[in-house]
């Protein structure tokens, strides 16, 4: 039966045109992941952010708000730079102090579990850490 005529395909010219064409592999310039990297390496920068910088949790956020403390530029960045000082020291939950505040770290998920003045804590004292870095 000839239906080449009819301004249809014929299921060769249909395989041919699908599965006989080969599927551009996507460059790490158009938005695939880059050669040499796992998945999880690509999860952990699309997790964590292409700079690497901190999160807050839930718990931190509220923290700050009722505290009302504001971080600059610089103290956030000597806070990531403390961060980096404990992970290379094998710290999984840090105290890390910036000026008058402190922040508890989960270095392992980048994470700031709570923040307060160091002014006001109780005792100043500090539980659940394994280490301390003071910036």
């Amino acid at each position: 039966m000839d239906i080449q005529g009819n301004g249809y395909i014929s299921i060769e010219q249909l395989k041919d045109q699908y599965l006989g064409r080969k599927i551009p592999v996507r460059k790490a310039t158009d938005g695939g992941a880059p050669k040499g990297l796992s998945f999880q390496d690509v999860l952990q920068q699309k997790t964590v952010g292409e700079s690497g910088s901190l999160k807050f949790s839930k718990h931190a956020m509220g923290r700050l708000a009722d505290r009302n403390i504001e971080l600059s530029d610089t103290q956030l960045e000597r806070l990531e730079s403390g961060t980096r000082k404990a992970e290379q020291k094998g710290i999984r939950d840090s105290l890390v102090i910036v000026d008058q505040l402190a922040f508890i770290v989960n270095v392992p998920n980048q994470t700031v579990v709570t923040a307060m003045d160091s002014t006001e804590t109780e005792d100043n004292i500090f539980t659940n850490i394994n280490g301390a870095v003071i910036i």
